[in-house]
């Protein structure tokens, strides 16, 4: 959820500074397949009538699922803003690896939402000596957020990253391609714009 507020920050900055929603278009992002299966996988898993079901094997499914996402992210490091969200997700990766299939969630956190673990595999779990606390869910959304949740520096991260993202296609001029760099403002011999 917390990407879904990103991309929509993202939009309405890019419309505030004079940007086209046709921008968004335009980007190329390659692999979007694996980026689509990884995300479609991972809402699949915690629906409760899944969840009840997958037991063990959802900690394995889950960490599989966000290594596909970031495969795909990593495979469109030109587009301006997705290294930063590729290093939160090598982040929310890294933690959600070294705690076994989980990503720990602060108990203060998730009292902040009036939100608890239940017994189903979640992605979320209240660990007593989390491995790299620093990089799990650590910070609650205000809870009047709809769709409020824990989150982590990663995540973080990762919405930066994709706002950025959406803004900078947004603001590109049509027929720019969306993994390479803007234009300069050198002019060739023949009197043309020159890529920099």
């Amino acid at each position: 959820m917390f990407a879904l507020y990103a991309v929509l920050v993202g939009a309405l900055l890019g419309l505030a500074t004079g940007g086209r929603l046709s921008g968004l278009s335009e980007l190329r992002f390659r692999w979007a397949g694996l980026a689509l299966a990884g995300l479609i996988v991972q809402l699949l898993l915690f629906l409760p009538p899944i969840t009840e079901r997958v037991g063990a094997a959802g900690a394995a499914i889950y960490v599989g699922s966000s290594g596909l996402v970031l495969v795909a992210v990593l495979a469109n490091l030109a587009i301006p803003g997705l290294k930063l969200a590729a290093v939160g997700a090598s982040s929310n990766l890294a933690a959600i690896a070294a705690n076994g299939g989980y990503m720990p969630a602060s108990p203060d956190a998730l009292a902040a939402l009036g939100k608890e673990v239940g017994a189903a595999y979640s992605n979320s779990a209240v660990v007593p000596e989390p491995v790299l606390v620093g990089l799990t869910d650590i910070w609650a959304m205000p809870p009047w957020l709809p769709f409020a949740n824990v989150f982590s520096i990663g995540d973080l991260l990762l919405a930066v990253g994709i706002g950025y993202a959406t803004w900078d296609a947004m603001r590109r001029r049509p027929g720019a391609s969306g993994n390479l760099p803007p234009m300069s403002h050198t002019v060739g011999t023949d009197g043309s714009w020159q890529r920099g």
